[in-house]
């Protein structure tokens, strides 16, 4: 498998909206698949729901906590769906009273923003409405969901992966990128 060189710390502290990287220098911890993490979901769908109301345009599940069997660092990943991304001011103010804080800020990749969860370990990635990149996740997820070889695969990969030693969590996910995209090019896309 060959691996796309890893983010600099000069990138990785510049999507930073503090400025600072988290430094791992550690292994990934992953855990066996938990079948509390779709209740999870939900509780912090409804939550996202109450407090953004119609500027909801989507919201899904994603990433590996929402595929059963499949290993994952113990984190729910979420995708939201707003009119502008780039508009903060029309959701981040919200979102921060409900707990959440935003720490990622991309403008040069889809205008991704990245909050954290207020009680529960969740990533909530924020893009554009018929952004392509919210396609991608929710095709992955469900190739997974119903291909027991790409999910065996892609369970392997992770388990290989994580033993390493990371200085930053983005370099073990830049890591999965050249079996992310095999298996996307099965699944469609």
């Amino acid at each position: 498998m060959t691996e796309p060189p890893p983010k600099s710390d000069q990138e990785i502290a510049a999507a930073r909206v503090d400025g600072t990287p988290e430094l791992l220098d550690a292994p990934i911890t992953l855990v066996e698949y938990d079948p509390a993490w779709p209740s999870l979901y939900k509780r912090e769908a409804k939550r996202i729901r109450r407090v953004l109301g119609d500027r909801v345009l989507l919201l899904e599940h994603v990433g590996s906590t929402s595929v059963p069997q499949l290993v994952a660092k113990p984190r729910i990943d979420i995708v939201l769906a707003v009119v502008a991304s780039r508009d903060e001011d029309r959701y981040v103010p919200l979102l921060e009273a409900a707990g959440y804080q935003l720490r990622i800020r991309e403008p040069d990749w889809f205008e991704h923003r990245l909050l954290t969860g207020p009680h529960t370990d969740v990533n909530l990635h924020v893009f554009s409405d018929g952004c392509p990149e919210i396609e991608r996740m929710i095709r992955f997820r469900d190739h997974l969901r119903s291909n027991e070889t790409d999910r065996l695969l892609y369970d392997r990969t992770k388990r290989e992966l994580a033993v390493r030693t990371w200085r930053y969590v983005q370099h073990y996910a830049d890591a999965k990128t050249s079996v992310v995209d095999e298996i996307m090019g099965r699944a469609g896309g």
